[in-house]
C-alpha cells in the first residue's frame, strides 16, 4: 500500500478502497474517481476478488462530496477551457458511480460521519451500506445553486413518498436512524465496532451477514417519523410554486420552517432538481438517469447561481447569495429546457 488519495489493497478476498483525504473530508477529485475506476475493473474479473469495501481514514466522515472548489474554479474560466475539467470530472464520476451500480460482485460501504454528495454516489450502489450513530446523510446541492448529482435523481424519488424530493429541495441532513428507517442504510453499527466489523470482514467475507447480526446496533427513534405523513402530503405537487403553496398555507411550524429554508436556496436549482426527480422516477435505467445528469451538470456548473453559491457559502461565507432569477417565478420552462437538452455529440454521457 503507498499513502495516496485513495488508499487501493487487496487482503485475502477483498478489495479495499479507503478514501484518505481526511483533510478535505475526503471530498473527491478527478485522480480519486479514476484510481477507483482501475481498481473496481482489475477487480470485477479477478476471481481472488469477492467483495468490494469502501470506506475512509480518520475520523471525520466518510465523504463530503466533490471537490467543490476545483468545479467552481473551472466553471468560471473564460474561452473554451470554461466548464472543461468539470465536466471531465462529472463524466468519469458518474461512470464511477454506473460501474457499482452494475458491479458483480458484493459492494460493502462504511458510512461512518458525513456522507453527502459525491459520498452518496459511492455509497448507494453499495450492497451492504453500513451506517453507524454518527452518519449525517444529506444532499444539500440546492443551496450552493448546484442539483443532487451522482444518481440522487434515480435514488431519491424511490424513498419511500416524498421523502426524496423534500431531501432533495430543502437539503436536510438524515441521522442514523433515519437512514435505517427509509432504507438509506441497510445496517446500522457503532462507530466502536466499525474496526472490528472491517477486520472481520476481510477475515470472512462469506460470513457477512452474521458479522452485522453479531454488532446490530438500534439508533433508537427516527426524527423523520413524525413528520412523514407531512412530507408525502406537503411535496406531493408536480411544480415548485405549488409546493411552496402548500407550505405556506399548512399552518404548522414544521411546514413554516420547510418554507424558511427553501427561501435560501437558489430558485433555478430547486426547480431543476424537481423535474429531474419527477423524471427520473419513470427512467427505466440508471444509465439513462446518468445521461440526463451530464446535461445538467455540464450547464449549471458554468451559472451564476454555482459561482455565487460557492462564494456565499464556501469562500466569503457570508451565506447570503444573490441568486439569478431571484424568484421561483422567474425560473421559467424556457430556461428548464436549455438546461435538460442534449449536449453536443461528443460530450454526451456514455457508461464504460
Amino acid at each position: 500500500m503507498t499513502e495516496a488519495d485513495v488508499i487501493v489493497a487487496a487482503q485475502g478476498e477483498v478489495g479495499r478502497l479507503t478514501l484518505n483525504r481526511p483533510a478535505a473530508l475526503h471530498a473527491l477529485t478527478t485522480h480519486m474517481v479514476r484510481l477507483m475506476t482501475e481498481a473496481l475493473l482489475a477487480w470485477r474479473d479477478d476471481a481472488a476478488i469477492s467483495t468490494v469495501l469502501i470506506d475512509h481514514a480518520g475520523e471525520r466522515g466518510f465523504c463530503a462530496g466533490g471537490d467543490i472548489r476545483f468545479l467552481a474554479e473551472s466553471g468560471a474560466k473564460e474561452g473554451p477551457e470554461r466548464g472543461a475539467g468539470a465536466r471531465e470530472f462529472f463524466f468519469e464520476e458518474y461512470r464511477l458511480n454506473n460501474l457499482l451500480f452494475t458491479y458483480p460482485k458484493t459492494v460493502v460501504a462504511v458510512m461512518d460521519g458525513i456522507t453527502m454528495g459525491g459520498g452518496v454516489g459511492i455509497s448507494m450502489p453499495a450492497d451492504y451500506r453500513i451506517g453507524t450513530e454518527r452518519t449525517a446523510f444529506a444532499m444539500p446541492e440546492t443551496g450552493i445553486g448546484l442539483f443532487p448529482d451522482v444518481g440522487g435523481g434515480w435514488y431519491l424519488p424511490r424513498l419511500h413518498g416524498e421523502v426524496g424530493v423534500w431531501l432533495a429541495l430543502t437539503g436536510a441532513r438524515l441521522k442514523a436512524a433515519d437512514c435505517e428507517l427509509l432504507g438509506v442504510t441497510t445496517d446500522v453499527i457503532q462507530s466502536a465496532d466499525v474496526a472490528r466489523f472491517k477486520s472481520e470482514l476481510i477475515a470472512r467475507p462469506a460470513e457477512i451477514e452474521q458479522i452485522l447480526t453479531e454488532l446490530e446496533f438500534g439508533p433508537g427513534p427516527a426524527p423523520i417519523a413524525a413528520h412523514r405523513d407531512a412530507i408525502d402530503a406537503l411535496f406531493a405537487h408536480d411544480t415548485l410554486e405549488a409546493i411552496l403553496a402548500a407550505l405556506a398555507s399548512d399552518g404548522s411550524d414544521w411546514a413554516a420552517a420547510q418554507l424558511a429554508t427553501l427561501k435560501t436556496k437558489s430558485p433555478l436549482s430547486m426547480k431543476t432538481a424537481l423535474r429531474q426527480l419527477r423524471g427520473g422516477a419513470r427512467l427505466a435505467s440508471f444509465a439513462e438517469e446518468m445521461a440526463v445528469e451530464m446535461r445538467i451538470a455540464a450547464r449549471i456548473v458554468v451559472s451564476h447561481d454555482f459561482a455565487e453559491g460557492v462564494r456565499a457559502v464556501i469562500v466569503d461565507k457570508d451565506n447570503a447569495p444573490h441568486w439569478r432569477p431571484p424568484t421561483v417565478e422567474g425560473v421559467t420552462d424556457k430556461l428548464l429546457d436549455a438546461v435538460f437538452a442534449p449536449l453536443p455529440a461528443d460530450q454526451e454521457w456514455a457508461p464504460l
